[in-house]
């Protein structure tokens, strides 16, 4: 019986590609080691902690996005209704809540099977659609972290439709 030989990943590390991305829109980003990179993003309502992190055992590219926002352990139950309401809504990406810290997180993964390669542009569309859901949701989670509002007031308060101009 002949053992199979396993030739290392020589595939481009898609954290490379990451790097580049933060360096063209001039993004502050930190290499915390060889699987992961974090880039500080300035978003309209707070800013962005994203971190990138190639998990090759999996051949998955991750995204994790947290704001400045933690929240109490009172408000945790609504949070989470929240949470569920909002991700019915979404199609990529999802929000989680980090119970210890009570941190909010969009999280997402690209799959990279078979020796597939990142592009810039499935990169770049990682970062877009987790700061889109930040930007979009972050003041429903004000709301009931720190409002006391419940779920379905937070969502109906920040999910409308604007119609024509003004």
């Amino acid at each position: 019986m002949a053992l199979l030989e396993i030739e290392p990943d020589s595939r481009p590390n898609p954290l490379h590609i990451v790097e580049e991305v933060a360096v063209v829109r001039d993004w502050s980003f930190e290499r915390s080691g060889e699987d992961e990179v974090s880039i500080l993003i300035r978003g309209t309502h707070t800013d962005y902690q994203v971190s990138f992190t190639w998990m090759a055992e999996l051949e998955s590219l991750h995204i994790a996005c947290t704001f400045d926002m933690k929240v109490p352990e009172a408000r945790r139950p609504e949070t989470q209704r929240l949470i569920a309401m909002i991700n019915e809504q979404l199609w990529i990406g999802h929000f989680d809540l980090w119970t210890q810290p009570g941190l909010v997180m969009f999280r997402q993964a690209l799959l990279l099977a078979g020796c597939i390669t990142a592009t810039q542009e499935q990169c770049e569309a990682m970062l877009g659609a987790a700061t889109d859901a930040c930007e979009r949701y972050f003041a429903a989670f004000q709301y009931v972290a720190w409002a006391g509002r419940s779920a379905r007031e937070a969502v109906d308060a920040v999910m409308f439709d604007t119609q024509g101009e003004a």
